[in-house]
């Protein structure tokens, strides 16, 4: 255990850094799974929706470094591709 004043606050610190970052990714693998789920019951129009509520749940972790943004980008890439393989054809 930390003796110094200043380490003992970083340490108090980290655990609230620790606990706040993980509500953060549950959150988004939360979102992600919704996604997937809204994917595979071939509904286009919500899984565009929680697609968007993902991102945005990604972007916003990349912001507070949560994330890397090389990350975020990869996976928003891939859910949109699942997305759309699904879009409904009009002729």
């Amino acid at each position: 255990m930390a003796n110094i004043e200043s380490a003992k606050k970083r340490a108090r610190q980290e655990i609230v850094r620790h606990q706040r970052n993980l509500s953060r990714k549950t959150a988004i693998k939360t979102a992600i799974k919704k996604v997937l789920a809204a994917v595979s019951a071939n509904d286009y129009e919500g899984s565009l929706e929680q697609l968007r509520f993902a991102e945005a749940c990604m972007k916003r972790a990349q912001g507070k470094g949560v994330l890397h943004g090389n990350t975020v980008n990869r996976k928003v890439s891939r859910l949109a591709l699942k997305v759309n393989a699904i879009k409904p054809t009009t002729k």
